[in-house]
């Protein structure tokens, strides 16, 4: 436990340059003490002490605004930063050297007894505020923007922002954008933009429609002037 708690520690201290010293990090970090509390609780739960760790889970959480289940799967190298507000649902999977920040998301779509709860590789970072919803896996070395919501599997070393979440690097390089297939929700700003356009459409038929009368009209009042 010691041993966890200094990689934790040091860990802060290698990607946060506004850790100080060892004993900031120590009393001031949430992140390194729910990291501490999950750790209790992951050991109860894998014994069988399911309500006991369910307890523990809640006192963590209630100390520093950080729900993580006592089952999730959590490697080395975990960074919290800004942690209130995290969620970590019971079946997510999280590898090695991952950063989250406030408000990040790792939740459910399903009410089933299985994998329901996203896996995140080696080397992930997501944003503040970001959502990551469901059974998907975000690739090794990807990053997920604040405020996404993430939705499909995500390829490795990939930036991914927006709602729905769209794939704007690959592997360094910018892309148009890479088809998720994100069904599931809709895109309010492509919406808006479609309601438009056949909203332009129906004046442009109704205006279409209306100079054709006038012609008409036109044409039957010089036929009354000929007579």
């Amino acid at each position: 436990m010691f041993d966890a708690i200094r990689s934790d520690i040091r860990t802060v201290m290698e990607r946060d340059p506004a850790a100080r010293s060892v004993t900031e990090v120590l009393l001031c970090y949430p992140g390194v003490h729910a990291l501490a509390f999950h750790r209790v609780g992951n050991r109860l739960w894998r014994r069988g002490w399911l309500s006991t760790a369910r307890f523990v889970s809640h006192v963590g959480r209630f100390f520093t605004g950080i729900e993580i289940h006592p089952a999730a799967r959590v490697g080395r190298g975990l960074f919290i930063d800004h942690g209130m507000g995290i969620v970590i649902g019971e079946t997510a999977e999280i590898g090695n050297d991952v950063s989250l920040l406030q408000g990040v998301t790792l939740g459910g779509t399903s009410t089933r007894r299985e994998k329901r709860h996203p896996t995140l590789r080696d080397n992930v970072t997501v944003g503040a505020g970001a959502k990551i919803i469901g059974a998907i896996t975000i690739g090794e070395g990807s990053r997920v923007g604040a405020g996404s919501v993430v939705v499909r599997d995500v390829p490795p070393n990939a930036v991914v922002v927006g709602v729905p979440g769209r794939v704007t690097y690959k592997d360094g390089q910018r892309v148009s954008g890479i088809d998720m297939n994100m069904t599931d929700l809709p895109d309010p700003v492509s919406r808006a933009i479609e309601q438009l356009v056949e909203r332009i459409r129906g004046l442009e038929a109704d205006l279409d429609s209306l100079r054709k009368t006038v012609d008409r009209e036109g044409l039957r009042d010089k036929e009354e002037e000929a007579l």
